[in-house]
């Protein structure tokens, strides 16, 4: 696997809609934003151009118009911010994460099941 990017919080929004459909402009990005963002156009553009600064997003140009596509994948994206929260926060100990999360999680009956199906799996 290549080395992910670091997405900051705000660029994950951006990303998340270029996930959802991967060929947007930025005046189709910026459409798109959350209700609550309330984020001018230049902040929008800056943060696609730190995404592709960081090879996180791709671009096409046809005529005038950019169009921008993820370059990284949302499930790539995800193991890397896992991976990192879980050094950071727990030195990569998962044990101690698992079981705080376990501690402040409610558990269906269908959770606890899903979670020993996959630990069953890691076994084999």
């Amino acid at each position: 696997m290549k080395d992910m990017p670091q997405i900051s919080d705000s660029e994950w929004i951006v990303m998340k809609i270029l996930w959802s459909n991967s060929l947007y402009t930025s005046s189709e990005i910026i459409k798109s934003l959350p209700k609550n963002t309330n984020w001018k156009p230049t902040t929008v553009k800056t943060l696609i151009s730190r995404l592709v600064k960081k090879d996180a997003v791709g671009f096409k140009k046809k005529n005038r118009t950019y169009y921008y596509y993820p370059l990284v994948t949302k499930d790539e994206c995800v193991k890397a911010e896992s991976k990192s929260f879980l050094k950071k926060v727990y030195g990569g100990a998962l044990k101690p994460m698992i079981a705080n999360f376990l501690e402040i999680q409610e558990l269906s009956e269908k959770d606890i099941e899903e979670l020993k199906c996959i630990l069953d799996k890691k076994k084999d």
